[in-house]
């Protein structure tokens, strides 16, 4: 990757940042990274790259510090690639890049809170299907790191949602003229309902938003909710399975969707688009319950 930074470029901040990671095949790498995908052979899979454009563009990565090489055997030694925290602060760079490729190269610009059931959103969504979430940690709404893939019950069901506060007046402006954006306290207490069917059908439920853990404890106290909220502020959840996203004052926010997922981390079941709320948590106590939905 030849640098292109020239002297007038020099107090330009986007270019000094191009000419870390302006490259086609650097940001793949960073996405796939953030995804779970560590090792050189799994990379080369996933991006269908050849082995000597690979090798240089980890190089360079690690180099930047983006990446660290991370030895996972002895004998031989073997090297897997991580993120650093200078590559984790790319996730918001994927996100917007997602957002806006999602928006406007595959759609109207609209913003929106939802999409098409054909969709591209909607087909990467349900894609997730048989794939693995990687390891990762979120806040949960006291603070604490938790994993979002409960080890303690055979299902975990997220249910990813764009936001909910506990004051009417801390909703983003113009929120309920947001397709798909109104709703989330009534899906949430609807789980809240019915978290007993869900315990016994051996589920965890967590709900998902990009809000902080403040203001998630701020909304379950209000409610008087059961189930854990998760903060993924951070996009890493977001980036780890592709997501999809929206903007509102400023802000990333998750599309409405549902994934279940079993104790080895593997998706069984997805809702994407969600339009039905109380439809969407009978689906997915149906898909715990492996039966069908009434």
């Amino acid at each position: 990757m030849a640098r292109r930074t020239s002297l007038e470029d020099s107090t330009c901040a986007i270019a000094q940042a191009l000419d870390v990671v302006g490259d086609w095949w650097t940001l793949l790498i960073v996405r796939d990274t953030a995804r779970g995908v560590h090792r050189f052979d799994d990379l080369q899979r996933e991006l269908g790259m050849s082995r000597k454009v690979l090798t240089e563009r980890l190089r360079l990565l690690v180099e930047a510090g983006v990446l660290a090489r991370v030895p996972y055997q002895d004998r031989p030694v073997r090297h897997e690639y991580r993120l650093t925290p200078r590559g984790r602060a790319l996730l918001p760079v994927l996100v917007a890049l997602q957002d806006w490729g999602d928006s406007w190269v595959l759609g109207d610009g609209t913003a929106s809170a939802t999409a098409d059931e054909a969709s591209t959103e909607a087909r990467r969504v349900h894609d997730l299907v048989g794939t693995r979430v990687p390891e990762l940690t979120l806040p949960d709404d006291t603070g604490e790191p938790r994993d979002p893939v409960a080890a303690d019950t055979p299902f975990t069901v997220l249910y990813c949602f764009p936001g909910a506060f506990a004051r009417a007046d801390a909703y983003p402006p113009g929120w309920s003229r947001i397709p798909g954006a109104p709703g989330c306290t009534l899906e949430s207490c609807t789980y809240r309902d019915r978290l007993a069917d869900f315990t016994a059908a051996g589920a965890t439920v967590y709900g998902v938003s990009t809000q902080r853990p403040d203001e998630q404890r701020a909304f379950a106290e209000k409610e008087q909710l059961g189930q854990r909220l998760l903060s993924d502020a951070g996009l890493a959840l977001i980036t780890a399975l592709r997501l999809p996203t929206f903007r509102a004052a400023a802000t990333t926010r998750l599309k409405r969707l549902t994934l279940v997922v079993d104790r080895d981390r593997v998706v069984r079941h997805a809702q994407y688009p969600v339009t039905d709320i109380a439809g969407s948590v009978d689906a997915a106590l149906a898909a715990v319950s492996g039966r069908r939905p009434d």
